[in-house]
């Protein structure tokens, strides 16, 4: 499949980072993603139902974010893949967490991660 849907630049305020002042403050975090989607059936309905609705899938990664506290953009990263492969079943995710300004002299440091369905994480039951 050949169909891709984007988002860039998505930002959102986390606490990230290693050491004991990112512990304390929110830092922003720039995001891109870009997501297998068989977008035909969209193209032909004009439905929003039959296509990724990228709009729900940015407030879930955001609502993620901001609610988080990792160490390492990594594990951010394999999160978001992880819930973005779970939770809209897309067969393929590329994504890029970046974090602005981290390192002096740089624009930008971060991460860039592909998952397919089969890098998923099973499922854990929770038992009441």
């Amino acid at each position: 499949m050949s169909d891709r849907i984007f988002l860039r630049d998505l930002r959102a305020e986390a606490i990230i980072g290693i050491y004991a002042w990112e512990r304390k403050v929110k830092q922003t975090i720039s995001l891109d993603f870009e997501l297998a989607a068989d977008i035909r059936r969209a193209a032909a309905t004009d439905r929003i139902e039959d296509t990724l609705d990228y709009k729900t899938l940015a407030k879930r990664v955001l609502a993620f974010i901001e609610a988080s506290h990792f160490e390492l953009v990594e594990t951010l990263a394999e999160e978001l893949a992880q819930i973005i492969l779970a939770d809209f079943e897309v067969p393929w995710v590329k994504l890029s967490v970046n974090k602005p300004g981290a390192i002096r002299g740089s624009r930008d440091v971060g991460v860039q991660i592909e998952r397919t369905q089969a890098d998923r994480r099973p499922a854990v039951a929770v038992t009441p």
